[in-house]
């Protein structure tokens, strides 16, 4: 009985069933946003899908305790089936270089009288070899033996790069900076500083976007140490062992904030962020949207008509506490009075948001995935096939064997016995 089990967890069978459902898993994390909240799930689903999603841990697909389980039995699952594999394949292997091995049987032979020699070249056959086979002198060569692992060298490419993809899902670091040229920020919880020096929005003659381009300098805090790359949108720059990405872009613009006519403060905010103000930290002012060119549409409200700058607008919301004191568009050269404040909003611009990712196993998917072409390969295109010339009198009959392609190979078989018909017989 427990063999029986054993067999079938290490079967292909229950790897098949297992990464159905591995992907599976793998679709509803591309479909549903990550990391979200309960109430996120439920304000665009409902309270029911909210509650199942929380219910089986889709909200964070890569890092659940079934995800994880499954992927550790489909990785035992192929690490037992090639372990128990191996023994037999490796003799497998070694029987192949052995004509003993062969079914002799003459029902699918050609006979023919000529130079057998030429019947292994034609078939592109190294030269053949001359062995005893039952008080007979015969001629054997064979090729592609190492096609024979194929299947198994697969499953190890397999293995390799489901680990490395769990792996690289469980311990990954990525983090998300936003700015403009100009700006240094710290990379969220590590020891760097990112500056973005410039950024450039590249136009084509219609003033369609074709490219967007950055470029940073990342700054080691403790050492001082400093290293720069150019990024752009499918172009990501390696610096400090994290792999930096052109994301995305949006507007920002300059805030400045007066008490009684004199500058209190200055901030650069992006598009969906705030700030409060530093001697009344209870009033906040957040930058919800910039309009290039702004229009108000009836039914639908503020829009922009173009990318240009033609007639900018700001929307903006100001809260004192949690109570929202107002939201409206602003725009050029007005100023927003609460009190002994006046804010101000100026200097439209792009910022950049750039991606950064830290994924150590990547090298391991990465040799998992060419281990697996390479196992594809010899599985595939490399047919281990062996041929066998047994004397007879003044002819020869032919025995050929291959894995896979047995028909084809026959057919290859007669072609090169009638062509070498016409090659003179040996003296």
């Amino acid at each position: 009985m427990f063999r029986k089990v054993l067999k079938f967890l290490s079967s292909m069978k229950f790897a098949i069933i297992l990464l159905v459902i591995l992907a599976l898993a793998c679709a509803a994390g591309s479909f549903l946003s990550q990391h979200q909240s309960y109430e996120w799930y439920a304000s665009r689903y409902s309270e029911r899908t909210a509650a199942v999603i929380y219910a089986l841990a889709l909200d964070d697909v890569y890092h659940s305790i079934w995800f994880l389980i499954l992927t550790a039995v489909l990785c035992c699952n192929l690490l037992f089936c090639n372990l128990l594999r191996f023994k037999p394949i490796f003799q497998k292997t070694k029987d192949f270089s052995n004509p003993k091995s062969m079914n002799l049987s003459l029902e699918n032979s050609v006979d023919f009288s000529g130079n057998p020699c030429y019947v292994f070249k034609r078939l592109r056959f190294p030269a053949p070899i001359e062995t005893e086979l039952d008080g007979k002198t015969v001629l054997f060569s064979q090729k592609n033996r190492i096609g024979l692992w194929g299947a198994w060298i697969c499953h190890l490419g397999i293995l390799l790069l489901i680990l490395g993809f769990t792996l690289g899902q469980m311990t990954r670091l990525e983090y998300a900076v936003y700015g403009v040229s100009g700006q240094t920020k710290p990379i969220a919880d590590t020891n760097y500083l990112l500056t973005i020096d410039d950024f450039q929005i590249g136009l084509n003659e219609d003033d369609a976007v074709s490219q967007y381009s950055a470029s940073l300098t990342v700054r080691e805090i403790d050492s001082g140490e400093t290293q720069s790359a150019q990024v752009s949108v499918n172009y990501p720059a390696s610096l400090f062992g994290y792999q930096f990405y052109q994301n995305s872009t949006g507007w920002a613009a300059d805030v400045s904030v007066l008490k009684n006519g004199i500058l209190l403060q200055e901030e650069i905010l992006c598009a969906g962020e705030y700030f409060t103000i530093e001697d009344l930290p209870e009033l906040a002012v957040c930058f919800n949207a910039f309009y290039p060119d702004f229009v108000m549409i009836e039914g639908k409200g503020p829009a922009t008509a173009s990318g240009k700058l033609v007639n900018p607008a700001y929307l903006y919301s100001i809260y004192y506490g949690e109570e929202i004191l107002g939201m409206n568009a602003l725009f050029s050269g007005e100023v927003i009075t609460i009190d002994d404040y006046e804010i101000q909003f100026s200097n439209p611009r792009n910022y950049t948001v750039i991606q950064i990712k830290s994924d150590r196993f990547t090298p391991l998917a990465l040799l998992g995935g060419i281990i697996t072409m390479i196992g594809l390969f010899l599985a595939f295109y490399l047919q281990p096939k062996r041929l066998l010339s047994i004397p007879n009198g003044n002819r020869f009959s032919f025995i050929g064997q291959s894995r896979r392609d047995g028909p084809i190979f026959c057919e290859e078989l007669s072609a090169a016995v009638n062509e070498a018909r016409n090659v003179p017989p040996l003296s």
